[in-house]
C-alpha cells in the first residue's frame, strides 16, 4: 500500500464501510493475499442500534478469530420469546433446530461488536481507516475503480483500486449513485428505540433471550445487554408513528403500555441516553454487483430487524463476497458468472426473512405462533429459520415451504379476517413517516 500521505492510495480491493459486511469482507480479503484499504467515515466506538445476533454468526465469528472476543461483550442468547397472553410466553430454543447451528448467540453492544470487527481487520493486516469520507466513486471501463474521499480534517484523497466493496450501510453509496435504491412499496415502517436500566429480565437460563411483542400497530424487541442495560425498540406503522406527541420517550413509554406483558417489565425502567426514532426504512437495490464492484449487507438491502437477520445477512454476505472478489481478480472473464451466482444466494435467504416478516403481525402468522405445532418437524424449521438458516439446508427450507402451505390453508379458513388485514396493511404500506436517519436492525 502506498504511503498513507500520498495524493494517490493505490490497493486491489477499496472496501467502503467499516460495520460488520465492511469488517468481514475486508479481513477475508486481506487474508487472500490482497491489500485492501478500507475506509469508515466516522470513528469506532460509534452508536448503532441491531445488537441481536443469530447462532449462524457464531461460525463467521469463529473464523474471523473474535468469537471470544465478542463473547467477552455479549449477553448470551439461546432463544426468542413471543408472548402469549398477558406475560405468559412461550421460547423458542435455538438447541432445537434442525441444521447444524450452534444452539447459542449473543446479545451485543454494537459499539463494541463493530470495534472488535474493525480492530480485527487491522490486526490482519487491512489498511482501515477512520475519519475518512467517500465523496465519489467511478467505475472505469477497465472495471477498475477511482474513488475521491475527504479526511476529517479536509485532506483530499484518490483511491486506485482494482475492485470496489461498498459496505456503506444505509449511506446506500452505489444504490444513490447508480439510482439502484427502491423503497419497498410492500412493508413501510419505523421506528423508536432507547436504552433502559432497571428492566426485569427473563429468569435463569433465558435472561439473555430477546423478546418480541406484538400490538396492533407494530411490534417491539426487549434485548437484553451484559452491562444492566435493556435496549427497548417499537417498530410501528408510520401512520401510527405521526401521532406523536410531545416528548420522545414519552410516546415510547406510552406506546409500551399498549403491550400486556411488556409494560410489566417496565415498573423500575429508566431510559438512559438518547431516544432515537427513524423514518421509512425498508429498501432494496435493483441489482447488487456490476463490472468492477459488489454491495455487501445494507448497502444492498434492508427490510426489517424482527428476526435480527441484518448483522447476520451482512456478514455472511461479506464473507462470500471475499471469495467472489477474489475469484474474480484471478478469473476476470468469470465475473459476471460469479456474481449471478452471489446475487442469487443472497437474494434467496433475503427472501427467506421477508416471507415471514411482511405476514409477522397478521392474525394467521400470531395464531400459529403462539400455538406451534411440530408435525413433520416445521416447528423446529421456523428456529432454523429463527438462528439464520436459510442458505444451504434442505431439510430446513422443506419445512419452511409446508409452513407457507399451512399459513395459507390456515387464511382460507379465516377468509374475512385474512382479508381485512391484508387490506390494512396494504393500506399503511403507502404511508411514509421521516423522523430521522439513524440505522435500525437489532439483527
Amino acid at each position: 500500500m502506498d504511503n498513507p500521505t500520498d495524493s494517490i492510495i493505490r490497493c486491489d480491493v477499496l472496501v467502503v464501510g467499516g460495520g460488520p459486511a465492511g469488517s468481514t469482507t475486508a479481513t477475508l480479503l486481506q487474508r487472500r493475499g490482497l491489500k485492501v484499504l478500507q475506509l469508515e467515515k466516522d470513528h469506532h466506538p460509534r452508536f448503532h442500534i441491531g445488537e441481536s445476533l443469530l447462532p449462524a454468526n457464531m461460525p463467521i465469528l469463529e473464523e474471523l478469530g473474535v468469537l471470544e472476543e465478542v463473547r467477552g461483550i455479549g449477553m448470551l442468547k439461546l432463544g426468542a420469546d413471543f408472548p402469549e397472553v398477558g406475560d405468559n410466553y412461550r421460547t423458542y430454543h435455538f438447541g432445537r433446530a434442525l441444521g447444524k447451528t450452534p444452539p447459542y448467540a449473543f446479545q451485543v453492544k454494537r459499539e463494541d461488536y463493530d470495534q472488535i470487527l474493525f480492530r480485527n481487520a487491522q490486526r490482519n493486516g487491512v489498511d482501515a481507516r477512520e475519519g475518512v469520507k467517500v465523496d465519489k466513486v467511478e467505475i472505469r471501463p477497465d472495471r477498475s475503480c477511482v474513488a475521491q474521499a475527504t479526511t476529517e480534517h479536509g485532506e483530499k484523497l484518490t483511491i486506485e483500486a482494482r475492485y470496489l466493496v461498498d459496505a456503506s450501510g444505509r449511506d446506500t453509496l452505489l444504490g444513490n449513485a447508480l439510482k439502484l435504491k427502491v423503497k419497498n412499496q410492500n412493508h413501510q415502517s419505523a421506528a423508536i428505540f432507547a436504552h433502559f436500566k432497571g428492566v426485569t429480565r427473563r429468569p435463569g437460563d433465558e435472561a439473555g433471550n430477546i423478546s418480541i411483542y406484538r400490538f396492533d400497530y407494530g411490534w417491539s424487541w426487549f434485548i437484553p445487554l451484559a452491562d444492566g442495560l435493556m435496549s427497548i425498540g417499537c417498530v410501528c406503522f408510520p401512520e401510527y408513528l405521526k401521532r406523536r406527541k410531545g416528548r420522545t420517550g414519552e410516546f415510547l413509554l406510552e406506546t409500551l403500555k399498549l403491550m400486556p406483558g411488556a409494560v410489566e417489565r417496565m415498573a423500575d425502567a429508566e431510559i438512559v441516553g438518547e431516544v432515537r426514532v427513524t423514518g421509512n426504512y425498508s429498501y432494496t437495490c435493483k441489482s447488487m454487483s456490476g463490472p468492477g464492484y459488489i454491495m455487501v449487507g445494507d448497502a444492498f438491502a434492508f427490510v426489517d430487524p424482527v428476526f435480527s437477520s441484518g448483522v447476520y445477512l451482512a456478514m455472511h454476505s461479506g464473507k462470500h463476497a471475499a471469495a467472489l472478489v477474489a475469484d474474480i481478480l484471478k478469473n476476470p472473464e468469470r465475473e459476471a458468472q460469479l456474481q449471478q451466482a452471489f446475487e442469487k444466494r443472497i437474494r434467496r435467504g433475503v427472501r427467506v426473512f421477508s416471507w415471514f416478516i411482511y405476514r409477522f403481525n397478521s392474525p394467521v402468522m400470531r395464531s400459529l405462533f403462539a400455538a406451534p405445532r411440530n408435525v413433520l418437524k416445521v416447528e423446529q424449521g421456523v428456529i432454523s429459520m429463527l438462528a439464520g438458516d436459510v442458505f444451504d439446508s434442505g431439510p430446513v427450507m422443506r419445512r419452511l415451504h409446508l409452513f407457507k402451505a399451512i399459513y395459507a390453508a390456515t387464511g382460507l379458513a379465516n377468509f374475512r379476517r385474512w382479508r381485512d388485514d391484508l387490506r390494512e396493511r396494504r393500506r399503511q404500506s403507502v404511508s411514509e413517516f421521516t423522523g430521522g436517519n439513524t440505522p435500525v436492525d437489532p439483527a
